[in-house]
């Protein structure tokens, strides 16, 4: 799985009589308290918290498939993050967000709830972790890109210098683990790319005027209408096998992935912008390959650490890259 500009302003949105910042038109928020956006090392941190808890993901998939379908574990997984995020929205007695904001949560919801869960689920049916820790290795660069396009941000040539050849650095990497050769689950990937990353960037922008955590809270609760019966339909069709690591797979990328994960992320992005954000994700394939090795047995080749530490250097360039 973003240099400066209106992403990455300090001036506090969410205050008392903002029409539709997180409350009703002319009505004190409710979150003004967590919503004041942390320092710029915090939000690094919190973004490369949801670095980690991505990097799980691929590796919980595949424990999830052992027991459940695809389109069992995603929509199942999405009703229970759902689930978390509701209770938390309404044990909080957050308002509902403004009617323009419906859109972008729309977008979110559309991308990281559903379509990316979904077409990276599909491909890992056929596909190892590593070759599909590809597309992760791509959405920096994808999600900077859509950033420009949807927020205006102008990252400067170092930083896209650097981003690029972090990419290319994880992109040659992961293809040589997976031994060069291209699947049909290839399809799949490349559109999880996209349309995650366009959900990243919606995301970003939201969380200039709502808490991160209410980002994802809400685009999971949008989708219930959707996710419930698709997750009683599915169920009736796909076997079930519950084990201990298709459920232990299946709470993490609902619960880890799909609510927290996203909560940190959000709220870094919101701190440092989505372009910078973004970069750190350049470590999540290496992260995935690290986990694949330890939960899954698969093998890891000695040009780990060689990568690790290239795509180390490309990070620190592009944190330190200027507008």
């Amino acid at each position: 799985m973003r240099a400066e500009n209106s992403a990455t302003t300090r001036t506090s949105i969410a205050v008392s009589g903002t029409p539709g910042a997180s409350g009703t038109p002319g009505s004190p928020s409710g979150n003004a308290r967590d919503f004041g956006r942390p320092d710029p090392r915090t939000g690094t941190l919190m973004a490369a918290l949801g670095v980690v808890a991505f990097s799980l993901t691929f590796p919980a998939t595949a424990w999830g498939l052992e027991g459940f379908g695809p389109w069992s574990l995603v929509a199942v997984r999405s009703v229970l993050a759902a689930i978390v995020a509701g209770g938390c929205l309404l044990a909080l007695r957050v308002p509902l967000p403004g009617r323009r904001h419906w859109a972008g949560l729309a977008v979110v919801a559309a991308g990281v709830v559903l379509g990316f869960p979904m077409l990276t689920t599909l491909a890992l049916e056929t596909s190892t972790t590593a070759h599909a820790a590809v597309v992760v290795g791509l959405l920096p660069l994808t999600t900077a890109l859509f950033s420009a396009l949807r927020v205006g941000t102008r990252p400067s040539r170092t930083f896209w210098a650097a981003a690029s050849a972090g990419a290319a650095v994880v992109i040659a990497f992961t293809v040589q683990q997976s031994g060069g050769a291209l699947s049909s689950a290839d399809a799949y990937l490349f559109g999880a790319l996209l349309i995650c990353a366009a959900g990243y960037t919606e995301g970003g922008r939201l969380a200039r005027v709502m808490p991160g955590w209410q980002v994802i809270g809400w685009a999971l609760v949008l989708c219930l209408p959707l996710t419930v019966p698709v997750a009683a339909i599915a169920l009736s069709y796909e076997p079930v096998e519950l084990t201990a690591h298709s459920v232990t797979g299946l709470l993490w990328v609902a619960v880890g992935s799909q609510f927290v994960g996203l909560v940190v992320w959000y709220r870094g992005m919101a701190a440092i912008g989505i372009p910078k954000a973004s970069q750190l994700q350049l470590a999540q394939p290496l992260l995935t390959l690290v986990w694949s090795v330890l939960l899954l047995g698969e093998h890891l080749t000695p040009a780990a650490p060689l990568t690790a530490a290239a795509v180390l250097v490309c990070i620190a360039v592009t944190q330190r890259a200027r507008s």
